[in-house]
């Protein structure tokens, strides 16, 4: 009998320590359900807590607004456009009464475009073209003289230069290109 009521004894204890411990755990989860997040504010001010550390990755992750570090942050996009036109057009890449700001307006990237107008100049195949069928957008420009079907869709540099001119090394030139217009870019510190 003593052995039985020594057994109960010790299992209402554990029980009692077991609710007890998990409820703290569950009260340090905070609350749930609608308006959790009105209750979980006024638990933490009252208890004094006030860590400014947020439990959400997103906000984990720094935004700086003002960075120049890409050459195709909407702010910087134009100035190094602006830049470029002179040092194109004087290497004979760029027409004289063009600018890069329009001819690199289909692009989503700086650096797409400046490899297309470098290769369009290597290998001789018209920029219009090229740009046509790397962005798959059809700007005014006359393409009549393009060989091969323009379509909607956008091919990547090598499969475009490679219909224009089936003669030319377009895997050569597009790794020529490409290194090009990392290197101009490099050059105005983009």
């Amino acid at each position: 009998m003593k052995k039985s009521l020594f057994v109960v004894a010790v299992m209402v204890v554990g029980v009692s320590l077991f609710l007890t411990v998990g409820a703290e755990r569950a009260g340090a989860q905070g609350p749930a359900g609608a308006g959790a997040s009105t209750a979980a504010k006024g638990s933490s001010n009252s208890s004094g807590s006030k860590s400014s550390h947020s439990l959400n990755p997103i906000k984990w992750v720094k935004k700086d607004k003002d960075s120049k570090n890409s050459a195709d942050s909407n702010g910087s996009r134009s100035d190094i456009e602006k830049k470029l036109t002179p040092k194109l057009q004087s290497q004979g890449i760029l027409a004289a009464a063009a600018n890069a700001t329009d001819a690199c307006a289909p692009f989503t990237a700086l650096n797409e475009c400046l490899a297309a107008l470098h290769a369009s100049h290597n290998t001789g195949v018209e920029f219009n073209c090229l740009r046509a069928k790397v962005t798959g957008v059809h700007t005014n420009a006359d393409l009549s003289g393009c060989k091969g079907s323009i379509g909607d869709k956008a091919q990547g540099l090598h499969k475009a230069i490679h219909e224009l001119s089936p003669n030319a090394d377009a895997k050569g030139a597009t790794k020529n290109a490409e290194q090009q217009a990392k290197d101009d870019l490099k050059d105005l510190g983009a």
